[in-house]
């Protein structure tokens, strides 16, 4: 079998940061699905279940309700390996053009307080899993270290070298 492109990437090289993983055509319109990475695979301890689950919940809410960008948002969703997040976007953009509203999004989930969306027994298959400090915590790591001083090696995949 064919390898699939997420498993092309050389992740000993793959820094934190926002990535093009793939453009996808559904009819007339271009989906693009970016690599959120949280993480430096490999190198440092993966997110905990119960924080990337709670990011998963407050980063689909904001972005679903979203002004802006509600009608672009297909997905977000935490990675298995644990290490980051996809996102679906309609349209043909870059790592750059998401940049700022992924600030906006951590920097909402770093501030949030009160009840997690869909933290509860009818609306979650696993509403238990949730870690709302931790979550903040991860987010305004991500939010410091990478989001905002962002650079090209953090937002387009490594070269082979």
């Amino acid at each position: 079998m064919q390898k699939i492109p997420s498993f092309t990437i050389n992740h000993e090289l793959l820094k934190r940061g926002i990535y093009v993983s793939r453009k996808d055509y559904v009819g007339d319109d271009v989906i693009t699905t970016f690599d959120i990475r949280m993480k430096e695979p490999n190198r440092e301890p993966a997110l905990s279940p119960s924080a990337i689950h709670t990011i998963e919940h407050l980063a689909a809410t904001f972005l679903r309700n979203h002004p802006l960008w509600k009608e672009r948002i297909i997905y977000w969703g935490p990675m298995g390996c644990l290490t980051g997040n996809y996102l679906l976007v309609r349209g043909d953009i870059n790592s750059h053009d998401i940049l700022p509203l992924m600030k906006e999004t951590f920097e909402w989930i770093a501030n949030f307080e009160g009840d997690v969306p869909g933290a509860s027994p009818r609306d979650c298959g696993n509403y238990l899993l949730m870690n709302l400090p931790m979550a903040k915590w991860e987010a305004k790591k991500y939010l410091d270290e990478v989001l905002n001083s962002a650079k090209d090696d953090n937002l387009e995949y490594p070269k082979e070298s």
